[in-house]
């Protein structure tokens, strides 16, 4: 079971032909250490059907890697490790992909109580420029109102993604549009 008790910001920057877009959302969602990784957990919400998602990014602070795994076993897993470049499952609302993913910056401040990851990474397609990507992701501890726990069938732990149960998890790609929702 985990708790949802701290507040997890996530702002997203992207550059895809020249046109900048920018995203920011807040969520509560689940902070934890295992071994040598941290693990951030939360939901993302489909506007249009309510329907929702978890994600999990988890940063591992000995290879400066982060993954971020979203939703059931077809959908994205994105392998961000500064200086390298993986190919990546990649889940759109028009179907899967393979995509290049090449991290050129990464920073973080993570410790016990939160902190911020900063991410700067290019995607491609068959070696072609698809988008130049920044995520900055902040955790902190959320106030005692607003604190909620997440049982064994729901989110994370339902798909075996809690962290803990294995590295087989992946996730998938929300459609645009999804958010993550605040709990109030």
């Amino acid at each position: 079971m985990l708790e949802e008790n701290y507040l997890i910001s996530i702002r997203g920057r992207q550059i895809v032909d020249e046109q900048a877009g920018e995203i920011e959302v807040t969520t509560l969602g689940s902070y934890v250490k295992k071994g040598n990784a941290r693990y951030i957990v939360y939901k993302e919400y489909d506007e249009e059907d309510g329907s929702s998602e978890t994600s999990i990014l988890k940063v591992d602070s000995n290879s400066h890697c982060v993954t971020l795994m979203r939703g059931g076993a077809d959908g994205t897993r994105l392998i961000l490790e500064k200086g390298r470049r993986h190919l990546c499952n990649y889940s759109t609302a028009v179907g899967n992909m393979t995509m290049g993913v090449f991290t050129s910056g990464m920073e973080s401040t993570l410790d016990d109580n939160g902190g911020n990851v900063r991410v700067n990474y290019t995607l491609d397609l068959d070696a072609n420029l698809s988008s130049i990507n920044e995520i900055l992701v902040t955790v902190k501890e959320a106030d005692k109102k607003h604190v909620q726990t997440r049982t064994g069938s729901d989110g994370a732990a339902a798909h075996g993604d809690q962290p803990g149960s294995g590295e087989s998890a992946e996730g998938r790609q929300p459609a645009r549009g999804r958010i993550a929702r605040l709990h109030t």
